[in-house]
């Protein structure tokens, strides 16, 4: 029997004081910052205790790290798996958000992996900002000793394809670094591309590491708190089933919003307020029969791709996206219809009007205008890949149990005299209770409500983006939260589109919601948005933000977000005596800590 190690001695005041800051530091790391950081200081230990003259098993420098740039998902699912596969071949790795990431310590890495995704064109990730800003500014060490490789993750239908990754790449070989092979440059059909870069990032790793990363205290630790095959995930939706489907915008409003209620299995679907659940829907057959007349293919045609088998129909109504254009789709077109009008638009310096071509057109829109001839493996291949679509829960499972809520605004528009809809959310508005669907959890662990409900929070959300503020007041309700809570919510008219009136006329008496601001741009001879608002109230708002309260967003990532940043930053200086350099400053800093979340789309 092996005897019991003697109990630690009581730490000397000075150390008490160190543990005391550092507790307090890690008391607002999510369970990924958390898996990381005790792997990284569970290493360092070791690597001291050597130094001391005692034997360990894993040093700091023989760890892997893995940091992710995610805006929507993909890239923490390819630094996780990574970091499992890295695990299996028995290498020490710790899988950490950038945003998370104590950019202190890079100068101590000896291999790291970056994942970056490019949201929009060329915007980096909200939690890719702060590293960014790290590795460009005087802070930055020079890294000649550590070795780096790059997955980049975008669209290519946007003129800055991968920008993001790119920028990463360029600093860290500036700085000094050793890159471990080129940069990989992903399209939204990534799988097949990731997994080659991971299989080599692992034998890389076995390079690099050697025998002193192959040891028994290996530990790689998922943030889930159930095994993940269990759950709803991405690579394993769920069946759920519709169980209401209400318009929530009146007659004459300008889009049709529904508020949709699915009914889910049980245990088997977690999610937080702040995820969005994602449904696997197929294309309107209607969709794929305009395809098969404008190309006069067969849709009993078999088609094998990497190892799949199906026929042409079913690889558009079930495998392709037909309702969006990607850029691999105008590329071959160009090339089979010899077409210097596509040709001359791909070109990057006719990218503004490359995005409206790619808003407007549908698939069977841009084959009518452009007859090529197709074959219906080269028309399937020319294809991406079918994208579920997301969608934020408006919902608590601490109010609704196993359900959870959507609000949805109906695509709909004219083309060419042709009526358009969106494929999922038409078909969600046109179902009756009773459908079923795949569907799976979309986690979004940096748009969470204060673990500390005391906290105030402010809530900006117009549209269908005050969605999750939904599901923040049932949660903050059901946990008895005793900080305040602020929306400010942006609509057209206030007759036929304040989404959920009644619930937060309800919610304010009963003290849940303290405060509501409203903006409705079409209700007075001048429009007023959301930033209109936020600046009106500024002084209290720079109260709130001074006094520790978070503040969320959610909505259009194109227009509104920046808008609404602009005024944050635009509050600050007024109210708070800064020059815009030390405002910028400031809610860059509310950021980093986690007080300013966005969740733009």
């Amino acid at each position: 029997m092996s005897a019991h190690p003697a109990p630690s001695p009581a730490p000397a005041p000075l150390a008490a004081d160190r543990l005391a800051r550092l507790l307090a530091v890690v008391g607002d790391l999510d369970p990924a910052a958390l898996n990381w950081a005790s792997g990284y200081l569970a290493a360092l230990a070791v690597d001291r205790s050597r130094g001391a003259g005692a034997t360990g098993t894993t040093s700091a420098a023989a760890r892997a790290t893995v940091l992710y740039a995610s805006q929507t998902g993909n890239g923490r699912r390819v630094a996780e798996k990574l970091g499992r596969s890295l695990a299996a071949a028995g290498l020490s790795a710790t899988v950490v958000s950038a945003s998370d990431y104590p950019t202190r310590l890079l100068a101590q890495e000896r291999l790291l992996y970056l994942v970056a995704s490019t949201h929009g064109d060329g915007d980096p990730p909200d939690d890719a900002r702060a590293l960014i800003d790290f590795l460009n500014s005087r802070r930055a060490p020079k890294l000649e000793s550590l070795a780096f490789s790059v997955l980049a993750l975008g669209d290519s239908s946007y003129p800055q394809f991968c920008a993001t990754g790119r920028a990463f790449d360029e600093r860290l070989e500036a700085l000094g670094a050793r890159r471990l092979g080129g940069r990989v440059d992903c399209d939204v059909d990534y799988e097949a591309h990731a997994a080659t870069w991971i299989d080599g990032a692992v034998e890389l790793a076995r390079q690099e590491l050697g025998s002193d990363a192959t040891t028994s205290s290996n530990v790689f630790v998922l943030p889930s708190a159930a095994p993940v095959a269990e759950l709803a995930s991405r690579d394993a939706p769920l069946e759920v089933e519709l169980a209401t489907n209400q318009r929530i915008t009146a007659r004459g409003a300008d889009r049709d919003v529904r508020h949709i209620e699915l009914v889910l299995p049980a245990r088997r679907f977690e999610y937080e307020p702040g995820d969005a659940i994602g449904l696997v829907l197929p294309n309107p057959s209607g969709l794929v029969d305009e395809i098969l007349s404008h190309t006069r293919l067969d849709a009993s045609t078999t088609v094998t791709i990497g190892g799949t088998t199906a026929t042409l129909g079913q690889w558009l109504r079930d495998r392709r996206e037909i309702a969006r254009i990607g850029r691999p789709l105008l590329e071959r077109l160009a090339e089979r219809c010899a077409s210097n009008e596509l040709a001359a638009v791909l070109r990057p310096e006719n990218s503004a009007a490359l995005r409206p071509l790619l808003k407007e057109l549908q698939v069977a829109d841009l084959l009518a205008r452009h007859p090529a001839e197709w074959d219906a493996e080269g028309l399937v291949r020319a294809l991406n890949p079918l994208a579920s679509r997301l969608y934020s829960v408006a919902s608590s499972r601490a109010s609704v149990g196993d359900e959870a809520h959507l609000t949805v605004a109906v695509v709909e528009y004219q083309h060419a005299r042709r009526r358009r809809v969106g494929p999922a959310s038409w078909q969600l508005a046109t179902s009756s209770p009773g459908l079923r669907l795949a569907a799976f959890v979309e986690p979004n662990p940096r748009f969470r409500v204060p673990a500390d409900g005391s906290r105030d929070i402010v809530m900006i959300g117009p549209g269908t983006g005050v969605a999750p503020f939904r599901g923040f007041i049932q949660q903050r309700a059901a946990a008895g939260a005793t900080g305040r809570s602020w929306l400010v919510y942006g609509g057209r008219r206030r007759e036929r589109d304040f989404l959920y009136q009644t619930e937060w006329q309800a919610a304010l008496k009963r003290g849940e919601l303290s405060r509501l601001d409203v903006a409705f741009s079409r209700d007075s001879p001048s429009k007023v948005y959301v930033q209109d608002r936020l600046r009106e109230h500024g002084r209290e708002l720079f109260r709130w933000l001074e006094s520790g309260a978070h503040v969320y967003v959610c909505g259009d990532a194109e227009r509104m977000a920046p808008d609404v940043h602009a005024a944050l930053v635009e509050i600050v200086a007024t109210h708070g005596g800064r020059s815009p350099e030390d405002a910028t400053e400031y809610v860059s800093e509310l950021a980093r800590i986690k007080r300013y979340a966005r969740d733009v789309y």
